[in-house]
């Protein structure tokens, strides 16, 4: 069964309380904002000689040597952009065959000066008070970072401006990544891109014996791209070890985590039942060294299949919890959909367009204090949504608004 919670602070209802007038020169200045933004483009500038700037909490002494190991793994990224898709349609051991050759330019495999530095800039950060910590991953390209992602960061800050960001990134702990992240670090928001010592964070945990075969080539890395599983493995392995809110970099984030302790949400639930029918692992909070982690992490290295769109993310979590949940000493609550998925994959779209008539405006002024009351984020599923484009009025525009700090940043096209 679900725990429903209602949130503690009730939102006053959008435009309830302004003239038609004034809701006029709102959507105006809306539309300046937000007409031709497309979540799929990248938002920043390009200015060469942006200034490198790095959290106080991880001290002045590091910065210079740190710089100079950053400049050298932008140019290693920079100078090899190669596709690392595996090839469909072949049989296992070719797909192994192909693994092995481009093994040697898969920098997650790697141990770096800006790895082995991973323990102790993530200590250092977490040195300062945070509200909440906060882990993403990223893997892809620096270059790849755009809107739909500062958007996640932008909303995280404004409902946590106490919160501490991690984000594990061998790609954004570079130049590149700090002069995507310097808007929010002039504003003193905390948030820290590095470079994971995988090594490091599955010792101790059933993931490290499937890391090291991963590692020596021998195992079949599947048909999906390995990142996006090694993206799902990361996120357990941080939460294991430091404990925290994982989310996903397509998040819009409505109201505090901060009340929330060891949860999960449902994607779905049975409208017979009224019980879940799939988790989601797109948000996990979890303490440290949390035994359903654990499960979880245990669940990846058993049954992993690089086949599987999946099969190690949202389901991996919807088997282990199926599995445990009449067990004691678990202790977790699962959350209904609400809480972090009120639109699921094949209704997102709803959310970009104005509204066209009476009708749909009268929808959206609802939906919009349904969601201001009872969720905490929204998941813009970005598979489904990520070459939408944003129209004015429509309820994407009106919650970026709502729950963005330094959107005139950002935003200007």
């Amino acid at each position: 069964m679900f725990e429903f919670r209602t949130l503690g602070r009730a939102k006053t209802p959008i435009f309830s309380t302004i003239s038609c007038a004034a809701a006029f020169m709102l959507l105006i200045f809306a539309d300046s904002f937000i007409y031709n933004l497309s979540l799929h483009s990248i938002a920043f500038g390009t200015q060469e000689n942006f200034p490198v700037v790095y959290n106080r909490e991880t001290g002045g002494a590091r910065q210079i040597p740190l710089n100079s190991v950053k400049e050298e793994v932008e140019r290693d990224y920079s100078e090899d952009q190669r596709n690392f898709n595996p090839p469909i349609n072949v049989t296992e051991e070719e797909r192994i065959a192909w693994f092995r050759t481009v093994l040697p330019e898969f920098e997650i495999f790697k141990s770096t000066r800006l790895t082995q530095q991973f323990e102790g800039r993530v200590r250092s950060f977490f040195n300062g008070k945070c509200e909440v910590r906060f882990f993403m991953t990223w893997i892809s390209p620096a270059e790849s970072f755009g809107r739909r992602e500062f958007i996640a960061m932008d909303s995280l800050f404004k409902a946590h401006p106490h919160g501490c960001l991690t984000i594990l990134s061998p790609t954004l702990d570079s130049r590149l990544g700090d002069r995507i992240l310097k808007p929010l670090q002039d504003r003193e928001f905390r948030v820290l891109a590095v470079a994971p010592d995988a090594s490091f964070l599955f010792k101790d945990t059933p993931a490290e014996a499937w890391f090291v075969e991963m590692k020596s080539g021998n195992k079949d890395p599947g048909e999906i791209p390995l990142a996006q599983n090694l993206s799902n493995l990361l996120r357990l392995a941080v939460l294991y070890k430091y404990g925290g809110v994982y989310l996903d970099t397509d998040f819009i984030i409505l109201n505090k985590f901060s009340s929330l302790r060891n949860t999960i949400g449902a994607q779905s639930i049975d409208p017979v039942s009224g019980n879940w029918s799939r988790l989601n692992n797109a948000v996990l909070i979890f303490d440290k060294n949390h035994p359903l982690v654990y499960k979880f992490i245990e669940e990846f290295a058993l049954t992993f299949d690089g086949n599987k769109w999946g099969h190690n993310g949202p389901y991996l979590v919807s088997r282990v919890v199926n599995r445990v949940a009449r067990r004691p000493g678990y202790n977790f609550t699962v959350l209904p959909p609400m809480a972090f998925y009120p639109v699921d994959w094949n209704r997102i779209g709803d959310y970009f367009p104005r509204p066209k008539d009476q009708v749909t405006s009268k929808w959206l002024e609802t939906k919009l204090l349904q969601l201001g009351k009872e969720a905490y984020g929204v998941h813009l599923w970005n598979k489904q949504s990520s070459k939408l484009k944003i129209e004015p009025g429509s309820i994407i525009a009106r919650l970026i608004l709502d729950h963005c700090s330094i959107c005139e940043h950002v935003y200007t096209s």
